[in-house]
C-alpha cells in the first residue's frame, strides 16, 4: 500500500511516516502546498498512492482569529484541494480534524461523541469543521478523524512546541505557572495517535472517528501532572478563562469520547496519563542519549 501523509514535519505527521506501513511518502512545504490546487494534483499524481492523509493546518487558534483567510486557504480550502486530487486518482483520504469543531453547548457535561453535534466557538474550530464537510461531500472513500490535546516530539510548528516542553521550560526558568482549570480535554500523543490512524487504514474508509484519550481533565490538571513527575514540588496556579486573555475563545469543554472506534474492531487509546508518562520517559532517554554523545564528543 501506498500512502502520502500532507504535513509530514509536523508533529502528527513526523509520527505517521515513523509508524505507518508500506510505501510512505511524506508531503510538506514548501515542495507541497495545500493552497495551490495545481500543486496538490501534481504532486499526488506522481506518487499515486492508495491513501492520503491530510494532516496538514493551520493550528494557531489565536492567529486563525486575525487570519480568517488564512485559515481558511489552508484548513477548508487545502482539504477540498486534497481530496478533489485524491479523488481523481482513485485514492482513499483521511482528514484529521479536531475537538474545536465543538464548544458551543455551555449545559454540556461529558464528552463529545461522534453522534453529537457540532457547534465551534473559533474561527479554527469553524474552519476545520468546513474542511471536514468538504471532505466528505468530495470523496467516495474518506475518514475523518478528530482528535485532541495533541502533543508529539516534534512539536507544533505554528505553536513553538507542545503544551508538555512549555510547561517544563517555563518551569525551568522559574516563571510563574498559571494554567486555566475550567476547559476540559482529552490530551492525546501524536505516537498513540498515529499507531491508531494505521489501524484505520488497515481497517479502511469508516466516516467519523473520534480518537483520542478514553478519559478527560483540565489543562491545569495535565500542567500539573506533568510536573509532579519532571518537576516534584513544583506548583501550577489554578485560573479561570477569563483571568488568561487570548484572541480567540476556547470551548469549557472539548473532550472527546468514541463510540466508533469500537464498531471497527479498534481498541481505544490508552488513558492519558499512560501516554503522558509514554511520552516523559522517552523525553529523559532522547536527554540522556544527547549527554552522553557531548561527553563522548573530541
Amino acid at each position: 500500500m501506498k500512502t502520502a501523509v500532507i504535513g509530514a514535519k509536523g508533529q502528527l505527521g513526523s509520527d505517521l511516516c515513523a509508524r505507518l506501513g508500506g510505501d510512505v511518502t511524506g508531503l510538506d512545504l514548501p515542495e507541497l502546498d495545500v493552497r495551490q490546487a495545481d500543486c496538490v494534483t501534481a504532486c499526488l499524481a506522481e506518487i499515486r498512492p492508495d491513501v492520503v492523509i491530510n494532516c496538514a493546518a493551520l493550528t494557531n487558534v489565536d492567529a486563525c482569529e486575525d487570519h480568517i483567510d488564512q485559515a481558511l486557504a489552508v484548513n477548508a480550502l487545502g482539504a477540498a484541494h486534497v481530496v478533489q486530487a485524491a479523488e481523481r486518482l482513485g485514492a482513499a483520504v483521511l482528514y484529521v480534524s479536531t475537538d474545536y469543531v465543538f464548544g458551543n453547548d455551555t449545559r454540556r457535561r461529558q464528552p463529545y461523541t461522534e453522534d453529537d453535534p457540532t457547534g465551534p466557538v473559533n474561527v479554527y474550530g469553524a474552519t476545520k469543521l468546513a474542511g471536514e464537510h468538504l471532505t466528505a461531500i468530495a470523496s467516495t472513500r474518506w475518514t475523518i478523524v478528530r482528535t485532541c490535546g495533541l502533543y508529539g516530539l516534534a512539536g507544533a510548528a505554528g505553536k513553538g512546541g507542545n503544551f508538555v516542553e512549555t510547561m517544563l521550560r517555563l518551569a525551568a526558568e522559574d516563571k510563574p505557572l498559571r494554567v486555566v482549570s475550567d476547559q476540559c480535554v482529552s490530551p492525546t500523543s501524536t505516537w498513540e495517535l498515529a499507531g491508531k490512524i494505521a489501524e484505520l487504514i488497515e481497517v479502511g474508509p469508516c466516516g467519523l472517528v473520534h480518537v483520542a484519550a478514553p478519559d478527560s481533565c483540565s489543562w491545569h490538571e495535565f500542567a500539573q501532572a506533568i510536573l509532579d513527575r519532571e518537576r516534584p514540588g513544583v506548583a501550577v496556579e489554578p485560573i479561570r478563562s477569563d483571568q488568561y486573555k487570548v484572541r480567540a475563545k476556547r470551548p469549557a469543554l472539548s473532550a472527546l469520547a468514541s463510540l466508533r472506534l469500537a464498531e471497527v474492531g479498534i481498541a481505544p487509546c490508552r488513558l492519558w496519563s499512560e501516554m503522558l508518562h509514554e511520552y516523559l520517559d522517552g523525553r529523559r532517554r532522547r536527554m540522556a542519549a544527547r549527554s552522553t554523545q557531548v561527553r563522548q564528543a573530541p
